[in-house]
C-alpha cells in the first residue's frame, strides 16, 4: 500500500509518499508560503533525483495539495504512474484533547470533534483540518486517518496530568497536561527497545526528543506515564525560542514592565525566549556551540541551562518509574549532537551510566552509545514520525 502522509501548518504543508510494504520513502517535500506567493519543494526519492523547487501561486491549501499530486504523477520526475496508487492518506493532527486516545479513520464526526479541540491548539488544529479538507476535496474516495500528537500520552495517570488549580478548571475547560511529540515518543521508545533486545511492555524507557521544540517522555511498560510538555508545547524544557517552565508571576511581572498585553507576553515566551533569548545568538545549537567556543558567555549559559533542564526532567522520570533501563536521544539536536548528549549523561554517573566516547560521535543513525559496562543503556535513535503515521494509517484502513 502506498500512503500519502500530510503534515499541515498554517502556511505550510509537508508530505511524504511511503510504500508500506518496504517502508521506503518514494517522494517527499513541502509547500511553503501558502496564501502568500507559494513554493513547492519536491523530490523523487525512489529514483534518487535531486530536489525540484517551483514557485507558484498557492492561495489556499487546496492548490498546494493539487500541486503535490501533480508532481507525484509528473511524466519525467513523478514517483507514481497514477494517483490511484495512493490508497490512503495519513494526517498529523496536533491536539486530540481527551477525545482521542488513538488514531482514527476520519469522518465528519471526527472532524467536528477535532474542531472542538481548537481552543487547545489554535495555531495547529485549524491548519490540520484545512489540510484534511483539501485532501478530501481532491481525493474524495481515498480513506484518511488522523494521527494525534497527544494520543500516546493519554495513558498518563491523573496524578501526572492534573494541575494544581481548582478542579472545576479541569471539569469545565479540560485544563490539564496533554503532552506533544507523541508520535515521535511512541516510535522512538519502541525502536530503542528493539535495538536493546528487550520487551517493550517490560522496559522503563526515557525518550529525549530534542529539537527546536523539545520534550522528554517517560515510557513504562509500553505506556507514556509522564511527559514534559503540558496543556500547550510551552511547558517543560527550555527550547529554541520557548521559555519552558516559568513562574506564572514572572509572566505578569514581565508584562507590566514591558507594557505587554496577553498576546504580547505569550509571543515573547513562545518566540523570543529559550536559548535564542538567553544567548542573543541563535536558536540553532551549532551557532551556540561556535559562539561558546569563541568565549561568548551567554551562549555558554544557554547551553548549560538547556542541558541542566533536560537532566532534571530525566532524573525526575527515573524517580517516577523507580528506575530506568533505556534512555534514547532523538530529533535534530538529540540525534546529531554528541557533545550535548555527553553533557546530559554526565549528570547520571551515580546511576552507573557511562558513554562510549567513540560510539557517541554518531549522528542520525540507530546506535548504542553507552559503554559495555554501563548500567543504563543509551541509544541514538532517529525519529521517523512520517513512517509512524503511515503505519498507523495502514493498520486502520
Amino acid at each position: 500500500m502506498k500512503v500519502l502522509v500530510i503534515n499541515c501548518g498554517s502556511s505550510s504543508l509537508k508530505y511524504q509518499v511511503i510504500d508500506s510494504e518496504s517502508e521506503k520513502v518514494l517522494a517527499k517535500g513541502l509547500c511553503e508560503r501558502i496564501g502568500i506567493d507559494g513554493r513547492l519543494v519536491y523530490q523523487n526519492v525512489s529514483k534518487g533525483l535531486d530536489k525540484e523547487v517551483t514557485d507558484a501561486a498557492m492561495p489556499t491549501h487546496k492548490e498546494a495539495v493539487q500541486m503535490v499530486l501533480d508532481a507525484l504523477v509528473n511524466d519525467k520526475t513523478g514517483a507514481l504512474s497514477d494517483l490511484s496508487e495512493i490508497e490512503a492518506v495519513g494526517h498529523r493532527v496536533v491536539h486530540g484533547g481527551e477525545k482521542f486516545t488513538s488514531s482514527v479513520v476520519i469522518t465528519e464526526e471526527v472532524i467536528n470533534a477535532v474542531e472542538e479541540c481548537n481552543d487547545l491548539a489554535p495555531l495547529h488544529n485549524p491548519a490540520n483540518i484545512i489540510g484534511i479538507r483539501a485532501c478530501q476535496a481532491l481525493m474524495p474516495n481515498v480513506p484518511m486517518v488522523a494521527v494525534f500528537d497527544t494520543a500516546f500520552h493519554q495513558t498518563m495517570p491523573s496524578k501526572a496530568y492534573m494541575y494544581g488549580v481548582p478542579y472545576e478548571c479541569y471539569e469545565n475547560y479540560k485544563v490539564r497536561k496533554y503532552g506533544f511529540h507523541g508520535t515521535s515518543h511512541s516510535f522512538v521508545s519502541k525502536r530503542a527497545c528493539e535495538l536493546n533486545g528487550t520487551d517493550y511492555d517490560k522496559t522503563k524507557t526515557i525518550v529525549c526528543h530534542l529539537g527546536n521544540g523539545a520534550s522528554i517522555c517517560a515510557v513504562e511498560n509500553g505506556k507514556s506515564v509522564d511527559t514534559s510538555m503540558g496543556l500547550s508545547p510551552l511547558e517543560g524544557l527550555i527550547m529554541g525560542t520557548r521559555s519552558g517552565d516559568i513562574d506564572p508571576s514572572a509572566v505578569e511581572f514581565i508584562a507590566k514592565k514591558e507594557n505587554l498585553d496577553f498576546a504580547g507576553v505569550m509571543n515573547l515566551l513562545n518566540k523570543k525566549s529559550g536559548v535564542e533569548g538567553i544567548s542573543g545568538v541563535s536558536s540553532d545549537f551549532r551557532d551556540l556551540k561556535a559562539a561558546s567556543d569563541e568565549g561568548n558567555e551567554r551562549a555558554q549559559l544557554a547551553i548549560e541551562m538547556f542541558c541542566y533542564r533536560v537532566a532534571k526532567y530525566v532524573g525526575s522520570y527515573i524517580a517516577a518509574m523507580n528506575g530506568v533501563d533505556v534512555i534514547a536521544f532523538t530529533a535534530g539536536i538529540g540525534e546529531n549532537t554528541g557533545w550535548l548528549r555527553e553533557k546530559v549523561c554526565n549528570y547520571f554517573g551515580y546511576l552507573g551510566l557511562k558513554l562510549d566516547d567513540e560510539a557517541n560521535k554518531v549522528a542520525g543513525e540507530d546506535k548504542l552509545i553507552s559503554a559495555s559496562d554501563s548500567k543504563v543503556k543509551v541509544y541514538c535513535v532517529p525519529t521517523n514520525e512520517e513512517l509512524a503515521i503511515a503505519r498507523e494509517t495502514v493498520a486502520l484502513v
